[in-house]
Order: C-alpha cells, then sequence, then structure tokens
C-alpha cells in the first residue's frame, strides 16, 4: 500500500510537471505575433529652415530665444549648440523645392540638448491648409540629429486630422552650414477618426 501510495505521487508529480510544460509556463511564455499594423493615413512632406546668418533677417524662419551663458541670440552657439533654444515657423512643402508653393507651417520649438553629439529636443506642429488636407498635427520627441532616419511621436492634431496618433519618421535631406536645412517627414498615423 506505501509502494502505491509512493507510485500515486511519482505519476501525479510527473503528469503536473508535463501538463505544466505543455500548456506552457510562466518562466517561458511563448513568443507573441505582432500584427503589423496598417496606416489610416500617410503623408509626404519637406520641412524647409532658413536660419539668420547676419545677412538676410527678411528670410529666416526660426529664431533663437534662448542661449547658453556667454552665447548671443544670433548664431547657434559651441560646437553642438548645447542650450539653445529655438523657435521657429517654417514652411512645409509636398516636394524638397523651397520655391513650391507651401502647403502649410512647421511652428513650435527645438532644444538643443546634448553636449556631446548634435542632438535636440523637438515640440511643434504641421498647420496644413490645402485642398487635400486642413487642419494640424502635433509632434514630440527626441531627435538624435546625426542619425539618418528617426523617429517622432505625433501626439495628436485638429481638423481633417483630430486626435491621430502616429509616427513620424524625418531625415536629414539638405544641410547648408547653418544657413539651410530641409527635413523629409514620412507621417504615418495608425489612429484616424
Amino acid at each position: 500500500m506505501g509502494g502505491e501510495k509512493a507510485f500515486s505521487f511519482i505519476f501525479l508529480s510527473f503528469l503536473c510537471f508535463f501538463l505544466a510544460n505543455l500548456s506552457g509556463s510562466s518562466a517561458h511564455p511563448p513568443r507573441l505575433k505582432l500584427k503589423q499594423r496598417i496606416p489610416c493615413k500617410q503623408l509626404f512632406l519637406s520641412f524647409h529652415d532658413v536660419f539668420y546668418n547676419g545677412h538676410n533677417k527678411a528670410n529666416a524662419t526660426p529664431s533663437i530665444v534662448g542661449a547658453p551663458q556667454g552665447a548671443n541670440l544670433e548664431k547657434l552657439a559651441g560646437k553642438n549648440h548645447f542650450g539653445n533654444v529655438v523657435v521657429f515657423n517654417n514652411p512645409i512643402t509636398l516636394n524638397n523645392n523651397f520655391h513650391s508653393p507651401p502647403v502649410g507651417r512647421a511652428q513650435g520649438l527645438y532644444v538643443y540638448n546634448k553636449k556631446n553629439t548634435f542632438h535636440s529636443w523637438l515640440i511643434f506642429s504641421f498647420t496644413l491648409n490645402t485642398t487635400m488636407h486642413q487642419g494640424t498635427l502635433i509632434f514630440l520627441g527626441a531627435d538624435p540629429i546625426l542619425i539618418k532616419n528617426r523617429d517622432i511621436t505625433v501626439v495628436g492634431g485638429t481638423g481633417d486630422f483630430f486626435m491621430a496618433r502616429g509616427i513620424a519618421t524625418i531625415a536629414t535631406d539638405s544641410y547648408k552650414q547653418e544657413v539651410y536645412f530641409r527635413l523629409k517627414v514620412d507621417i504615418k498615423l495608425y489612429e484616424c477618426w
């Protein structure tokens, strides 16, 4: 009788162990396959920024509103511009030609926030006013400028983009000695109302 109890205990222990491993355990959960989401809206735009270089005040689209101690508000500070706060009102076009008709404005700010590399923190809106799109999109995120393609978050919008959320992949398309740069912006919205 004692042998039957020992056998039953061993058999039940083995059965429980086998069933626990068969169904998956919490120590090794099964890998979930993430569903590839398709954007409900996608836009490709170009963002143009013309810095003031001491001679082009009429054409400059951003303005330095904060600078580190000892720097001035006419030129970006130091090697990586650490501490500069820039407010901008830049044209947005459908292609990379600065002279194309603008479809809206990019308005907001960027803060250069690293001493050892080019890096900024962005918060801005695209205000679009065309026959295709009317409304705003709000962007927020870190911009490691030296990386070719970087993602920032679309956190909301108005008009045609009411409460939209998604990702904007930005890439520096052109850069001319701290006088002009152009960003390609690939906007993928995953929540559209």
